[in-house]
């Protein structure tokens, strides 16, 4: 199975130290390692809007005013079932501090 671990902005924003990157390492390593981890990458914080109503296409270049809501990481892995993946999550928050995730299973991948 697939997830998508999507990783939001901190509601107060710090700067990693050298402990956060080399358990970060260490974590992306391993999961590597094993084939679970498929992609990863961080989000740039203006992304762009596009919004259909009807035949109106709109299109919104960001920074959005609601920018504490934005995904601003993401993992692509592939586990053997929901509670892996919800285990990857938990050592990935253990690892970075507070803030917020969500998970959600890829379809006809």
């Amino acid at each position: 199975m697939r997830y998508l671990m999507m990783t939001k902005a901190p509601a107060e924003p710090t700067a990693p130290d050298e402990k956060l990157f080399t358990e970060m390492a260490a974590f992306i390593e391993e999961l590597t390692a094993s084939g679970t981890l498929l992609a990863t990458g961080g989000l740039a914080p203006n992304g762009i809007r596009v919004v259909s109503s009807g035949d109106e296409i709109t299109v919104t270049d960001g920074p959005f005013t609601e920018a504490k809501e934005a995904v601003v990481g993401f993992a692509l892995v592939e586990t053997r079932d929901r509670d892996e993946a919800i285990e990857l999550a938990r050592r990935f928050r253990r690892i970075v501090g507070d803030g917020e995730s969500v998970v959600q299973e890829v379809f006809g991948g």
